[in-house]
């Protein structure tokens, strides 16, 4: 098997408790890295320390905290590989992810963008995803409108990707990776390898999702920005449409029952807009 140079990117914050974990899986792999990049945003626990005595291969970046999108970018503009992969610090890779992964490239290396099954550990408990969370391949901007079908830590990415269609958006406090699957699977097909390649971990309460009420407000900014760039297919648009106008519904509904002024000033125009 030719090797392709892939450069491992992990935002972190905070993640001494965990970290070690997802190094010791991105160090483990049969299949070669070139390098490993640690973005600390901004932690103020012992992650330094840590990556300075126990990992002094792992190239280690600090900034202030500007959120994982940041992060990741930083990673992305600092890395050498030409295929990009993601872990985040809570998760773990198996052994043979890249391996099998590149295996899967190597057969059709017109892809450049490829993921895989996951397992789903919360609160310590393996957990069986709901039908909405299947994994598929393909042309899939259709079913990555409801919610994220990709996951970061699954993901392996081709540099060009990033140069043609930009890197994460950085003004998203979260749905970062929800606003670039839409903007990748408008235009490419995605592989797909269907076997379980990694453990995600949730449950803690410095997830992204526990710190924010209403993540579809999120979605909508990336839906309501993408329509607007006029680069979606007529079929295409009508989804995008669809599923805006239903998440614009259920979050009004929300927002009112919460007296969520400033919110409601914010998505009933964008409904008004899509409604007509």
């Amino acid at each position: 098997m030719v090797t392709e140079a892939v450069s491992v990117i992990i935002p972190t914050f905070n993640r001494e408790h965990c970290l070690m974990r997802a190094l010791d899986s991105a160090l483990a792999q049969s299949y070669p890295i070139q390098e490993i990049i640690v973005v600390d945003d901004g932690s103020t626990d012992a992650t330094e320390k840590l990556i300075q005595g126990s990992y002094p291969t792992v190239i280690y970046i600090k900034q202030e905290n500007h959120g994982v999108s940041a992060a990741r970018n930083r990673g992305i503009k600092n890395s050498l590989g030409s295929w990009l992969a993601f872990l985040d610090s809570d998760d773990e890779w198996f052994p043979d992810k890249l391996e099998k992964q590149f295996l899967t490239l190597e057969q059709q290396p017109e892809f450049k963008i490829i993921h895989s099954d996951e397992i789903w550990i919360r609160n310590g408990v393996e957990v069986n995803p709901k039908n909405k969370h299947e994994k598929s391949g393909g042309f899939i901007f259709e079913k990555c409108l409801p919610l994220c079908a990709i996951s970061p830590s699954a993901v392996l990415i081709h540099r060009e990707l990033f140069a043609e269609l930009g890197m994460f958006d950085e003004s998203l406090p979260a749905c970062e990776d929800y606003d670039l699957w839409l903007r990748i699977c408008s235009r490419y097909p995605v592989l797909y390898v269907k076997q379980k390649l990694l453990r995600k971990y949730g449950g803690h309460e410095d997830q992204l999702s526990k710190q924010h009420w209403g993540m579809d407000r999120f979605r909508i900014d990336a839906l309501h920005r993408l329509l607007n760039e006029g680069v979606l297919s007529e079929s295409q648009k009508t989804a995008a449409k669809e599923t805006l106008i239903k998440k614009c519904k259920i979050l009004i509904s929300g927002a009112e029952k919460r007296k969520n002024k400033e919110l409601l000033e914010k998505i009933r125009p964008i409904l008004a807009v899509y409604r007509n």
